[in-house]
């Protein structure tokens, strides 16, 4: 499948005119004072999610031309490619097939790719192993669920292992019906797990192992260290109180476990909460929520999958992040999610966008003349306000802010939930009509974009749409800039040296290191 990298379109160096026209002077303000229906031209419905991009630095001319792009980096083909379960990922030979996991076991989707008969031979084979693999973890999800002696769930991972279960967890904790403490491990910083360790009891707590291999480092030493706390205190059935979630069964029966679930190399850590990996919050919600958790991801996916460009969610995100990346030079985005149970959402969507686009060559591995992935960050609403929320309304720098509301409050406290919408709303209008003070002090530029992401409810189905939406969006724009979004070579590097290091901080030996690393070496040693 041929791709064409953004700046070697046409459409690029029309952007690039209309940028220097009137793109870089573009006022919010104003573009509201002259269309009255800014609002309706730039909002839209998705599943499960309300969009207004309205408050954004585009008109409707950039936005064809941004639409033009897309169609010329062959957008369309490179998402076709992925739910066919093509090998996408060209560096490490493997398909990106994800959606496949939230695909319902009886409406197999055909795409232009796997229209062959193999190809949907293929798909048919594939699926039925996932629900396989699905019915078994939920069942096993139900048995803890019911087994009253359970009171503690310990979840060991890292990276995709952790960040996208803890956060599903959390944000789904309405839903949460047995009374089971859910506690997530990833940290090879032993204050972590040892601070968990005197609040659990031997016999009421069940570990889960989550590592595709069983052999990443900072999970398998924790997951070491729980059994040997285990085993300290008495226990001896390590096969009813420790899982796998791995592929690797022959190590995970040689840690002493019988009980493992295993996915495929085509599913991506950070693409792994509908996996296996989602166990703890099949736990946490049941096997019937898990299921609304992957119906609300899979409608997402029938969106990006079959709407055109133009009302593609997905995409238009997606255009709109390049058009503050490379044409207004915008090089973070804070997250600020007015819900506290979407508190871990913007560490997961760290992940997801920097780990995925956080690359330097495209996928020839040319090196690339533009900014790729800007920095996420964020914290939950009201107590950014308190924060950093000075600096997004008074600093030098823009940062184009995406707001997540939920119109239904689960909680019966009266006043607080008007008090939060109004305080979102508040926030949106306030970075972009700014405050004229001739004083300085109090002066408020204005213009400051955002975008405003609406969920009627904070359900299963709800948070799965969601997340499925920024999936597709960090895809989306990847494929623009021509990268691979799907390996994760800069996390080895730093590994491999520490494999080094480690002996070195017994030893004493600082042969061959740099003068930094061997005078800190020393010192931790003195």
């Amino acid at each position: 499948m041929a791709r064409l990298r953004c700046d070697r379109t046409p459409a690029w160096a029309q952007l690039q005119s209309a940028f220097a026209g009137t793109g870089a002077s573009f006022d919010l303000r104003t573009a509201f004072a002259q269309d009255a229906n800014r609002f309706e031209r730039f909002s839209q419905e998705a599943p499960y999610v309300f969009a207004d991009l309205s408050k954004n630095r585009m008109d409707a001319a950039t936005e064809a031309l941004l639409l033009n792009l897309a169609e010329q980096c062959g957008v369309q083909e490179h998402r076709d490619a992925m739910f066919a379960g093509d090998q996408i990922n060209t560096t490490e030979q493997r398909a990106v097939w994800h959606v496949l996991l939230r695909n319902p076991a009886l409406a197999p989707v055909s795409t232009a790719q796997d229209a062959t008969q193999s190809g949907a031979n293929l798909r048919a084979e594939e699926l039925s192993k996932v629900h396989a693999t699905l019915d078994a973890m939920l069942a096993f999800a139900e048995t803890v669920r019911a087994d009253t002696a359970i009171t503690d769930v310990v979840n060991i991972g890292i990276g995709g292992s952790d960040l996208g279960p803890q956060m599903a967890v959390l944000a789904l904790d309405a839903f949460a019906t047995t009374g089971k403490r859910l506690h997530f491990v990833s940290n090879v910083d032993g204050h972590e797990l040892a601070a968990k360790l005197p609040h659990l009891r031997i016999e009421s707590t069940v570990f889960l192992v989550a590592s595709k291999t069983f052999t990443t480092i900072e999970t398998m030493t924790n997951a070491h260290s729980a059994k040997a706390w285990f085993l300290a205190q008495g226990g001896t059935d390590t096969a009813r109180h420790f899982a796998a979630l791995t592929t690797n069964v022959e190590a995970a029966n040689a840690f002493g476990i019988s009980t493992t679930f295993g996915f495929w190399d085509w599913v991506g850590g950070r693409y792994s909460l509908w996996s296996v990996i989602g166990l703890p919050i099949a736990i946490a919600i049941g096997a019937q929520g898990f299921r609304e958790l992957l119906a609300g991801a899979h409608a997402m996916d029938e969106h990006f999958r079959t709407a055109p460009l133009a009302r593609n969610l997905p995409v238009r995100l997606a255009l709109l992040d390049l058009w503050y990346r490379n044409f207004h030079g915008f090089t973070s985005r804070s997250i600020a999610p007015y819900h506290s149970a979407l508190r871990r959402l913007p560490a997961y969507l760290q992940q997801l966008e920097m780990e995925s686009n956080g690359k330097r060559v495209d996928a020839q591995g040319d090196a690339l003349p533009f900014g790729t992935s800007p920095v996420l960050w964020g914290e939950p609403g009201t107590n950014g306000q308190h924060a950093y929320f000075q600096m997004l309304h008074q600093g030098t720098d823009v940062v184009p802010v995406e707001f997540i509301a939920v119109k239904k409050a689960r909680h019966p406290l009266k006043g607080h939930h008007p008090m939060l919408l109004a305080n979102v709303l508040a926030q949106a209008q306030a970075l972009m009509q700014g405050k004229v003070d001739a004083g300085g002090h109090k002066h408020f530029p204005g213009n400051r974009p955002s975008t405003f992401l609406l969920l009627d409810d904070l359900t299963p189905a709800a948070l799965g749409a969601l997340i499925a939406l920024q999936e597709h969006r960090v895809f989306v724009s990847g494929s623009l800039w021509g990268i691979n979004s799907f390996d994760q070579w800069g996390v080895e590097l730093g590994k491999v040296l520490a494999k080094d290091i480690e002996p070195r901080l017994a030893s004493g030996d600082v042969s061959g290191l740099d003068g930094s690393t061997a005078g800190l070496l020393a010192r931790l040693r003195g």
